[in-house]
């Protein structure tokens, strides 16, 4: 009977694990849930972002602090490097910016 509730168990640990939320872990943050949309840099200054949705409406305003990450083109970046245009994703954990994830569209050639 005992083996029988044990291996119950263990074959429902994976399931369960599973239907768990995703975490984030940054800079000593413990087990916070992040979450994460996408759009368009629409300016920044002063360590502030405004940003849109893909379509370029729903713009909202994001407090950028020093420990969160940026990231322009797969390279370390700062808030000052992104620009009107680029593509952002970013992600937050309680509230607060953990992560920005730009991509800025080339200049086709004329």
């Amino acid at each position: 009977m005992l083996t029988a509730i044990l291996m119950s168990i263990a074959m429902a640990a994976p399931v369960s694990a599973l239907d768990s939320p995703v975490f984030f872990r940054n800079a000593g943050d413990v087990g916070q849930v992040a979450k994460t949309h996408d759009g368009k840099v629409v300016s920044v200054a002063d360590g502030k972002l405004v940003m849109s949705d893909n379509d370029g409406k729903n713009q909202h305003n994001h407090m950028i602090t020093a420990t969160a990450k940026i990231m322009l083109d797969g390279k370390m970046a700062k808030l000052t490097d992104l620009k009107a245009g680029d593509s952002i994703k970013v992600t937050t954990a309680e509230g607060e910016v953990t992560m920005i994830d730009a991509v800025r569209a080339l200049a086709l050639p004329k």
